[in-house]
């Protein structure tokens, strides 16, 4: 039975944060299994080993990073379902991304030779670190079909709104991950395959956690008759946004890899200043990111919905609560930056850098919270193509900044990086009320 369009009468504050706040606590607990990792395997005392490690994971964030196109698109598909009364579809959703993160992890598993060749080649680490990454990467590539199913479900949760348990799902993940990381590197001495292993057991119990929930959840478990779940029309639309959040997403792991290769040639000290920092950038992105989860689904939800004015108090809440805590995280970096840098490391020279380019970081927050923003707003409205494309044009006036200042060395790329923050924002600022207008003019009868 097809429910009519959900039409939300007011988006009020208290819906944004049901959805922001566990969405801030959920990135909060992701970076405690690195640290777990790193630490386990720092104790062993092999500097081979805590390098390879570090290598492998920052691989798998890239490369799965780039597949969490999963997650936005089931998210946006799921809310904007829910928001038509599309009940049938809701559950469909789920298992089309089901299907699509099952092709791709089956694929990068079949690739896992040539992918490990040539991406660790391309880092260009000693033959020790080198081999212990490798060691990492082919165990730890067995978890792909799962982390990415593991997308999936979290989209699928919190575009119900149901940002609770897609918390919990998280938690459970990177708590299994963290005591199974201690136990199998510290008792039972397995060194970096532990660490890999660990992971693989996590995302597999989190997939059938998750799995357990949606099925608790859809009134029909997770049966989808094939007419509906094979709909072409759907189908179609399904692969063009997942294809273009995918550009969108490369685009962006492209300004970040450039911004950290620049960083590395200009010195240990300027590289360890820059990595310093860049946790300042993570704090922010955390927060912000919980009010982009929140647009993604009540864009969504009112955009399915067709209700003009409920998805317009949803931008407007969303920018407002975005900059207030933009502000406040800003003023905590102005007034404790040089206290936190301090506590980050204890190197004089890397201190003095890091000083020397705080005040990006400081400014960083207020242009991101357009950037998150947007995402997320055009996320959730499907606005693929167009945020694609502005994402292009932002990497375009990243590289552009940065070939004009790099007479001003590592000034000049944190100039760039800045630049690249106000272009995502502004530029998706600018498009957003042709796409709103278009999106809810009146159809002609």
């Amino acid at each position: 039975m097809e429910l009519r369009p959900l039409h939300l009468a007011k988006i009020t504050s208290a819906q944004v944060f049901a959805i922001a706040g566990p969405a801030m606590v959920a990135n909060l607990t992701t970076p405690l299994i690195g640290v777990v990792s790193t630490t386990a395997i720092g104790r062993l005392g092999d500097a081979a080993l805590l390098g390879g490690v570090a290598m492998a994971s920052l691989i798998f964030d890239c490369m799965f990073w780039l597949f969490a196109f999963l997650r936005g698109s089931t998210l946006a598909f799921t809310a904007q379902s829910l928001g038509a009364g599309e009940t049938r579809e809701i559950g469909a959703n789920l298992v089309r991304g089901f299907i699509l993160a099952a092709v791709i992890g089956a694929g990068l598993i079949a690739l896992q030779m040539p992918l490990a060749a040539a991406i660790l080649g391309a880092m260009g680490g000693s033959e020790d670190v080198t081999q212990a990454a490798r060691t990492y990467f082919v165990i730890r590539i067995w978890s792909a079909p799962v982390v990415l199913a593991n997308y999936v479900v979290l989209g699928w949760l919190i575009g119900q709104a149901r940002a609770t348990s897609a918390l919990i799902l998280q938690i459970a993940v990177n708590l299994i991950n963290i005591a199974g990381t201690m136990l199998l590197v510290l008792v039972f001495e397995a060194g970096i395959a532990g660490t890999a292993i660990a992971a693989v057991v996590a995302e597999a119990a989190g997939f059938a956690l998750g799995v357990a929930i949606a099925r608790r959840l859809s009134p029909d478990g997770l049966a989808v008759p094939r007419a509906v779940l094979f709909d072409r029309a759907k189908l179609t639309r399904m692969f063009a946004v997942n294809r273009d959040i995918m550009i969108r997403t490369a685009a962006m792991i492209t300004v970040f890899m450039i911004f950290t290769a620049q960083g590395a040639r200009a010195g240990d000290v300027t590289l360890a200043a820059n990595a310093v920092l860049n946790n300042f950038l993570l704090v922010s992105a955390f927060i912000l990111d919980g009010f982009a989860n929140a647009a993604q689904q009540l864009c969504g939800r009112t955009f399915g919905a067709r209700d003009r004015r409920g998805f317009a108090d949803a931008v407007r809440l969303i920018v407002l609560w975005g900059i207030a805590f933009a502000i406040a995280v800003a003023l905590v970096f102005a007034l404790s930056g040089s206290a936190l840098i301090d506590v980050m490391t204890t190197s004089e020279a890397v201190r003095l850098s890091a000083r020397d380019y705080l005040l990006f970081v400081i400014l960083a927050p207020l242009p991101g919270v357009f950037a998150f923003g947007f995402d997320g707003i055009y996320i959730g409205a499907t606005w693929a193509r167009d945020m694609r494309n502005l994402m292009l044009l932002s990497l375009l006036i990243f590289l552009a900044v940065w070939l004009a200042l790099r007479t001003l060395d590592n000034a000049g790329l944190w100039a760039a990086m800045l630049a690249f923050y106000v272009a995502r924002g502004g530029l998706q600022g600018l498009r957003y009320p042709a796409l709103f207008e278009a999106s809810f003019a009146p159809k002609a009868r």
